[in-house]
């Protein structure tokens, strides 16, 4: 990592990535941060207490879909580099109600670009050749895999549900301002993340959650569904080079090589959960399993080639899906005050939307 101090705005960065990413630059890099966001539902600054403390971490509650708010935080920040992960996530809250994910995955994308590129242009010819915009996204843009194969920078863009479609817009949106404005914009696509300070929504806390209040806890189908697996603080590690020593204009793959079904996802962390849990005369959690209607559209497997990334950024994943599995169910156990603050706020654990019997495979 370049030794030199610089100023990183990064959106959504009390987000799940995002205050990852930020405390990975605040702990390990010299760089000044100032988090942008909205404070939406799984926006949360417990998250950033590690670091909030730090004379190089700022926040600034803010919309990126609001031009004018973005344009006063670039004047007054005057940023080195752009990470922006600001995004509604969730698949199944896109197929119960699409209009956020529109508006700000695709309209804030548009927001900032227009603010970020006229920013860039009132720069020096040095600060405008060092100056990068990252946009992070998904592999979900990519569709569904068969049986075999593996994502690259080279795939086909074939999103299935509304959250995969607008994060493939805003991909597009990106790569145009690179090429048409000359914006030096670089992009990630990254496969599952899971570890510690995941809003409980998501596949893995969501088990965990159900698991610790003996609830039940719903599996898609059969959970034959295979996502590639990638903790949350090797793919920070990732995006802190990408943003610093990308290529404009290039896309880089992150995963881990770490593919597992669903369903053996469940059971590994059943298994590690009634080591570190026990329930004696209950059984095992893989009891409190439940099989529930498909996710409409659901995409069989994704599976992620970081090869690019390894050969030209010399990064390798750390952490290796077993010992990170139960490292995130100890900071679960461990940490009940985070999610009880979550209980405070009115969510108890439930699904979300009108999926509300189901559970989720990203």
């Amino acid at each position: 990592m370049n030794s030199e101090s610089k100023r990183f705005l990064v959106t959504g960065g009390a987000g799940f990535i995002g205050a990852t990413v930020v405390r990975h630059l605040i702990e390990h890099t010299p760089h000044q941060v100032l988090v942008v966001d909205k404070l939406t539902y799984a926006g949360n600054l417990d998250s950033l207490e590690p670091v909030s403390r730090s004379n190089r971490y700022r926040f600034e509650h803010a919309d990126i879909a609001h031009a004018g708010s973005m344009q006063r935080v670039f004047e007054d920040f005057k940023p080195h580099a752009v990470m922006h992960l600001a995004a509604e996530s969730h698949v199944d809250r896109s197929i119960d109600s699409p209009a956020p994910f529109i508006e700000t995955n695709i309209v804030g994308t548009y927001v900032l670009l227009e603010v970020a590129t006229k920013y860039w242009r009132t720069l020096g010819p040095n600060e405008r050749d060092s100056f990068r915009f990252h946009h992070i996204s998904t592999d979900e843009v990519f569709g569904s895999l068969g049986a075999e194969g593996l994502f690259t920078e080279e795939s086909p863009y074939r999103p299935n549900s509304p959250y995969a479609a607008s994060k493939a817009a805003s991909d597009h949106l990106v790569n145009a301002w690179h090429v048409t404005f000359g914006l030096p914009a670089v992009l990630s696509n990254s496969s599952n993340n899971y570890g510690p300070y995941q809003y409980p929504e998501k596949l893995i806390p969501t088990v965990i959650f159900n698991a610790m209040g003996r609830k039940p806890i719903p599996v898609y189908g059969r959970g034959t569904n295979v996502r590639d697996w990638i903790h949350v603080e090797d793919h920070a590690r990732a995006l802190a080079l990408i943003a610093e020593r990308g290529e404009p204009g290039a896309s880089y793959n992150v995963g881990a090589d770490c593919q597992r079904s669903n369903i053996d996802l469940i059971h590994a962390l059943c298994k590690i959960l009634d080591e570190l849990l026990p329930d004696n005369g209950r059984g095992s959690h893989a009891s409190l399993i439940e099989f529930v209607t498909d996710r409409p559209g659901h995409d069989a497997r994704y599976a992620i080639d970081s090869s690019k990334l390894k050969r030209d950024l010399q990064w390798r994943p750390a952490i290796s899906l077993a010992d990170g599995l139960r490292s995130t169910v100890l900071w679960y156990l461990n940490n009940r005050a985070w999610w009880e603050r979550l209980r405070a706020t009115g969510y108890k654990g439930e699904r979300l939307g009108r999926l509300a019997a189901s559970a989720t495979a990203k």
